[in-house]
């Protein structure tokens, strides 16, 4: 089974078995909203542990979450620095262009003239518009925002994607 992250959870937060959590998605008011599942992963562990939201509420740029059943700090201090997941049954389904990032990475970028840039190795939130980092074989990675006047073609399929070269791009 695929999973993917959703939250870093960073620290505890009072004495109510709250947790501070790092939202590591693009949905946070779905994934965080009370009722949902969550796997927990933590480090050297090989087994989540299965967590259901109770509470939730917004503070600073972390999300405050307590759990079903984890009604003190001492409940909830041996999860600090594990990681929230869920699995692949649980993504969502996206509008028509729109994409997930697992599915981005590890893309080939070519020109439409069918030259390799490289491949999409990491992306970049700037508010206006994704930036993907694009790591060729050989180089220095280049920086190309997720833009109609660039990306001509996405094909998550074949793992390629299409984008047309504006002077000074790829400088």
């Amino acid at each position: 089974m695929q999973w993917f992250n959703v939250g870093q959870l960073v620290n505890t937060h009072g004495l109510q078995g709250e947790v501070r959590v790092t939202p590591r998605t693009d949905f946070p008011e779905e994934r965080f909203a009370v009722g949902s599942e969550l796997s927990l992963f933590m480090p050297n562990e090989t087994s989540p542990v299965k967590l259901k939201i109770s509470g939730v509420r917004l503070h600073k740029n972390f999300y405050l979450l307590t759990f079903e059943n984890h009604f003190n700090l001492s409940h909830v201090e041996k999860y600090k620095t594990g990681m929230l997941k869920i699995s692949e049954q649980q993504l969502s389904e996206l509008e028509e262009d729109e994409f997930y990032y697992h599915e981005i990475i590890g893309c080939e970028v070519i020109t439409l003239e069918g030259n390799s840039i490289g491949t999409v190795t990491d992306i970049l939130e700037t508010g206006a518009n994704d930036v993907w980092t694009v790591t060729p074989a050989q180089g220095k990675p280049h920086y190309i925002p997720y833009i109609e006047d660039i990306v001509k073609e996405i094909d998550i399929e074949n793992k390629k994607i299409t984008i047309e070269v504006m002077d000074g791009l790829l400088s």
